[in-house]
């Protein structure tokens, strides 16, 4: 597997890109500050093949509908770089129009998945796309976990590399997973427990501590015998009775809970029917703050809160307090909900490393690689 950086001449050479740019767009078309961050991120190899004058390609997929277009992402990156917008299936007028490319010009195709070749990894549409190039390169950490065509096709018919992005994905989480710095501090949220669950159970292992918070904690306050009441939890029996011994877990020991139109601070213990956990408490907060304060490398996976539900204060502090450690604290962060607090809160510099991806985030912590990834290292 290598690095487009190392190839020896680009110059004059169509390159297939593969971004992800699959974000949330508003219904107005606009693409807010805050969804922007895979956009930003794909920037670094789009302008040093620019730079190198090859001839760019993007492609890239959006949403899970054949009717979604990539126009809006058109729109930012336009203001961004000079590039043209190539519509409608590959056919002989997108193959005549690359064809016409000049060296350090860019285009970008619409929405993969108009196509049922792209989901389905039809090989038929993964050697259409490479008659489009000489080199594909993979920057598209984020969607590396699908086996679809243009992540584990193309690498069947054209020489392949990775992005400059990829490539940090890669040697970021490989850093975390294999030789974190200790005191080693990793935090859990979001909502989807069997997915994370996983990654619990092998960071307190590695860890010095494991925290849990968002919907996930609600899990373990079900387990211990606490009301939930109308919290979001998983319906399917765990057995996290082992867990929950372990003195290296920490779940929250005070929430923020919606009770009748209003956000209130209180005890696990003092949950009601009725309440719904939306965030965690302030000092349970302070607590993991101290922890942070004593450690070298953090892992976060998930924000802390429910964010559909505007409760994003538990997310917001700790993200701000790790910003201001970020010189004695090596963290690398990621995940949906994650991101945008990240944007939303213009952290993305004071952080030692922002990871695009959600599921293939998670995916290679655990596995330690990924389908689109080994498809780069098959010659």
């Amino acid at each position: 597997m290598k690095s487009i950086t190392t190839h020896k001449k680009l110059t004059g050479l169509r390159v297939l890109v593969r971004a992800d740019y699959n974000i949330s767009v508003h219904k107005t078309g606009a693409i807010s500050p805050e969804e922007a961050t895979r956009i930003e991120k794909s920037l670094e190899t789009i302008r040093f093949l620019k730079k190198e004058k090859a001839k760019i390609i993007i492609i890239s997929h959006i949403g899970r509908s054949e009717e979604e277009s990539l126009e809006s992402v058109y729109a930012y990156l336009s203001k961004k770089i000079k590039l043209r917008f190539l519509r409608g299936h590959i056919d002989s007028t997108i193959h005549e129009a690359v064809a016409e490319m000049k060296s350090g010009e860019v285009v970008l195709l619409e929405n993969l998945r108009q196509d049922s070749g792209e989901v389905e990894n039809k090989s038929s549409f993964a050697r259409g796309l490479s008659r489009l190039a000489d080199v594909f390169v993979n920057d598209a950490f984020a969607v590396s976990h699908r086996r679809h065509a243009s992540i584990v096709g193309l690498p069947k018919f054209l020489p392949s590399y990775t992005g400059l992005l990829m490539e940090q994905e890669i040697q970021e989480l490989s850093r975390v997973r294999e030789n974190p710095a200790h005191p080693f501090v990793v935090i859990i949220g979001g909502a989807k427990f069997e997915t994370k669950l996983p990654l619990i159970k092998r960071y307190i292992k590695i860890a010095d501590y494991v925290f849990v918070g968002g919907a996930l904690a609600n899990n373990f306050f079900k387990v211990q015998g606490f009301e939930v009441g109308k919290s979001l939890v998983d319906d399917k029996k765990y057995n996290l009775g082992s867990l929950l011994k372990n003195k290296k877990l920490i779940v929250p020991h005070d929430v923020v809970v919606a009770r009748k139109n209003k956000h209130i601070n209180i005890s696990v213990e003092d949950i009601q029917k009725d309440d719904m956990v939306v965030d965690i408490g302030q000092k349970t907060i302070e607590n993991l703050q101290e922890i942070l304060k004593q450690s070298q490398m953090v892992l976060w996976n998930g924000p802390l809160g429910l964010y559909d539900k505007k409760s994003s204060d538990g997310t917001d502090e700790v993200l701000k307090f790790l910003s201001k450690h970020s010189k004695k604290i090596h963290t690398v962060v990621g995940g949906g909900d994650t991101l945008f607090a990240i944007r939303k809160n213009k952290l993305e510099k004071k952080l030692s490393f922002v990871s695009t991806g959600g599921g293939a985030m998670l995916e290679f912590l655990q596995k330690g690689t990924l389908p689109g990834i080994e498809s780069l290292k098959k010659k």
